[in-house]
């Protein structure tokens, strides 16, 4: 047999392979005389489908049980975890306003120069951002007719929250430019909220710790003599970290009062609550020069750690 002969009949051999498995693949698909797809009939098919579909529905059914029976549990109001039980602790932190650029979010540095709208207009703007929701009650939600005008005397009733009127902060409002532009800015100060966690007052000024500023013992002695309701007070006091810095720092005014009215706490997650705040009116701060200011929340269980910044608060001020 030729060389030739025998090519052609090993790829006949090849054709005829290859037609088989193509037939068998076809059978294996869909064979009419067996009425069979993918090998099984299409009651077999039908049985494995309605199996599958009851083992997954009970599989999906007990799944949602699970997540119901595990969501009676939670509140959405209250944490599971609070206080010493919880992430945040009972040490309140302390919060300035307003923040540098967020490129920056390292720096703690408010720099501006007080003679240039452009230049300081960030900062003001920063704070119209953030005061925003204490001037229009419709941004929080739930805020509106929950809102009681609060007092030492008269506490919130359950379910309504106290009012922080900042309408009448002069110079620290949008009106005044928050005092920016006369290179007597202010800052505005709150702590932040942990669920149940309530202030323990220094509410006697023959108690007082060694470590409090002289200037705020004065403060809280005249508060005792003419408003002794106001004792029950969460106290704020500024001060410059150095005494360079507290020689530039200047007056300091503190709107609408030199602390947190303990009213406001706890805090419970009510809706519609917002953090009290306080204004730092620097008055006449030293321009050209850096200030470092340390401001501190004053309550027999706050901790203050200049390391960790724990019940305190540092920034730096700089004004061209």
């Amino acid at each position: 047999m030729s060389k030739k002969n025998s090519k052609l009949d090993l790829d006949n051999e090849y054709y005829k392979a290859y037609e088989r498995e193509k037939f068998n693949l076809r059978r294996f698909l869909h064979n009419p005389n067996e009425g069979t797809y993918l090998g099984r009939t299409t009651v077999s098919w039908a049985k494995i489908g309605i199996f599958y579909a009851v083992f997954y529905g009970i599989l999906a059914a007990l799944v949602a049980i699970c997540m119901w029976v595990f969501f009676q549990t939670l509140d959405p109001r209250i944490p599971k975890w609070t206080l010493n039980k919880s992430i945040i602790g009972t040490n309140p932190g302390l919060g300035f306003r307003p923040m540098p650029p967020s490129d920056n979010v390292e720096s703690t540095l408010i720099w501006y120069q007080g003679t240039d709208y452009n230049n300081y207009k960030y900062w003001t703007e920063s704070l119209n951002e953030f005061l925003a929701v204490y001037k229009i009650p419709g941004l929080t939600p739930g805020r509106g007719q929950n809102i009681f005008n609060c007092d030492y005397n008269q506490p919130p009733p359950k379910g309504q929250v106290c009012d922080v009127d900042i309408k009448n902060w002069a110079p620290c409002n949008q009106e005044n430019n928050y005092s920016y532009h006369r290179s007597s800015p202010c800052v505005f100060l709150k702590l932040n909220k942990i669920y149940g966690w309530v202030p323990e007052y220094y509410n006697d000024s023959q108690a007082l710790p060694d470590g409090m500023p002289d200037q705020l013992k004065k403060f809280i002695k005249s508060e005792e003599t003419t408003a002794k309701e106001r004792m029950n007070t969460i106290w704020i006091s500024c001060e410059g970290e150095n005494p360079a810095d507290e020689e530039n720092l200047g007056p300091i005014r503190y709107i609408p009062t030199q602390g947190f009215p303990g009213y406001f706490y706890p805090y419970q997650n009510s809706e519609g609550y917002l953090s009290p705040l306080v204004a730092i009116h620097f008055e006449r701060p030293t321009q050209g020069i850096l200030i470092n200011i340390e401001c501190k929340a004053w309550a027999k269980n706050i901790i203050h750690d200049r390391k960790d910044r724990i019940g305190s608060v540092h920034f730096e001020l700089l004004i061209d």
